[in-house]
């Protein structure tokens, strides 16, 4: 049977201005819609399976054969082998360094794409299968709301792509220099908007164009992840990781630093997929919304979400929570509303968080580099805190292995004043100096960024 993707808002009846979509669409659907028509997130209706075996001869092999794996599984029933063989091959050419900083205690660095985030990993694999969907003689408009580095790696991922325009909002005070330069120098296809607001206000700029009836002429779809088509990339590292590192059959913890939750859920369907994985951490910053309910059994999204320097990691309401909830038996809203919560304790025997802040963040990049000569930036340092808060309550020796989600290089300032260090650039950010381009400054009102849309975008190629 192929899979189809359903709402994660299929059940929510008599609920206020939401009218809840019971049908399922393919993933083609689901990638070039982005969201549903209620504002739910689209969820896969069958979790493929994966052997162990089939893991463990992955062992020794180039990255593009995990993601083959995975690919096939979800999608060869959409798009011939030839196109998943292509799209795989053209999305990962870049190295995926795994690194022993202390006995059976990795950091793997997702760093070394073209926009030095782990980003890159899901934004090159999404544009080529939308390349590959698209209706013909008519033009996609993505929307991303950005953080920090979603923002330039779909950009980059999308830059020159025909048929395809993506206009990218990120809250003005919130991304450092490099991030702010990255993104407002893309150029060609790809235009950014400086919103005078929080990223969650950026967020929920881009989820009510979604379900304006009058913008649905612009065929809106979404990079970010509530796109599913981001989702899916990300299950690969995690098995890509484990088939290099595990030794037979055994365990593994990943510790993925969390802020709107997709590299988390990449872990979660990993694991569901077949993937033997002993602990899912998932550390946060000071948004410390999922620790509470974690702790507490009771929801409360931080509003407005608290500004910190692992910066990409600034959500007070992670998009992705739905489909978490989804997974445990659980319904929330976009806009935070708890409709059924989950099976808390399933939940906690597969899940870890604790929220870490500044000073922790700061103390963990300071303290790793005087005991092992690594060097984390700001999120792999919140993902280093939070694996060994993890260790605290389970002591006994594992496999683990934490996500180092950005190159140091991208947060220059932070890492001179705390390890008196400059970090060399790596290749894909050294030309950045000599890139012009600027962003569009617009207020969070919902109005003034539908009359930009209207007036900017395109509808024919």
């Amino acid at each position: 049977m192929p899979i189809r993707y359903y709402s994660t808002n299929r059940n929510l009846k008599n609920v206020a201005g939401i009218t809840p979509f019971t049908g399922k669409v393919s993933f083609k659907e689901a990638l070039l819609k982005g969201q549903a028509s209620d504002e739910g997130l689209f969820m896969p209706d069958t979790i493929p399976q994966l052997s162990i075996k089939d893991i463990q001869k992955l062992k020794g092999k180039p990255y593009s054969d995990t993601a083959l794996l995975v690919a096939k599984a979800f999608l060869a029933d959409e798009f011939p082998l030839e196109t998943l063989k292509k799209v795989v091959k053209d999305s990962y050419n870049y190295p995926v360094p795994l690194e022993e900083v202390k006995f059976k205690t990795y950091v793997m660095r997702l760093d070394q794409g073209p926009t030095a985030s782990f980003k890159d990993f899901a934004a090159r694999m999404m544009a080529r299968l939308m390349s590959n969907c698209r209706p013909k003689g008519e033009r996609l408009n993505i929307l991303v709301a950005t953080s920090g580095d979603t923002g330039s790696a779909v950009g980059e991922a999308f830059k020159g792509v025909g048929g395809i325009d993506v206009t990218i909002l990120y809250p003005t005070t919130e991304v450092s220099n490099m991030q702010k330069k990255q993104l407002d120098t893309i150029g060609s296809n790809v235009q950014t908007l400086s919103v005078d607001g929080k990223f969650d206000d950026c967020q929920n700029l881009v989820k009510q164009a979604f379900s304006d009836s009058d913008l649905e002429k612009f065929n809106l779809t979404s990079a970010n992840s509530i796109n599913f088509g981001r989702i899916l990339p990300q299950i690969i590292y995690y098995i890509y990781a484990y088939a290099q590192l595990a030794e037979k059959d055994e365990q593994a913890i990943f510790s993925v630093p969390s802020g709107n939750f997709g590299d988390a859920l990449g872990c979660e369907y990993a694991r569901r997929m077949g993937l033997p994985v002993a602990k899912l951490v998932m550390p946060t910053n000071e948004n410390d919304e999922f620790p509470i309910f974690m702790a507490t059994g009771n929801y409360k999204k931080v509003s407005p979400s608290r500004a910190c320097i692992s910066n990409a990691m600034n959500v007070g309401h992670p998009s992705n929570l739905a489909r978490f909830f989804e997974l445990y038996g659980g319904t929330v809203d976009r806009v935070g509303q708890v409709h059924k919560y989950p099976n808390l304790e399933e939940m906690r025997q597969h899940i870890f968080s604790v929220s870490i802040t500044d000073k922790q963040t700061r103390e963990t990049i300071k303290n790793v580099y005087k005991d092992y000569h690594v060097i984390l930036e700001q999120h792999g340092a919140v993902g280093w805190a939070g694996l060994f808060e993890y260790f605290k309550t389970a002591p006994e020796e594992k496999l683990a292995i934490c996500l180092e989600t950005a190159h140091p290089a991208k947060f220059p300032e932070e890492i001179q004043k705390l390890l008196g260090l400059t970090i060399p650039l790596p290749e894909s950010l050294k030309n950045l100096d000599q890139r012009k381009g600027s962003a569009v400054s617009i207020t969070s009102d919902f109005n003034d960024f539908k009359k930009y849309l209207q007036k900017n975008l395109k509808i024919k190629e």
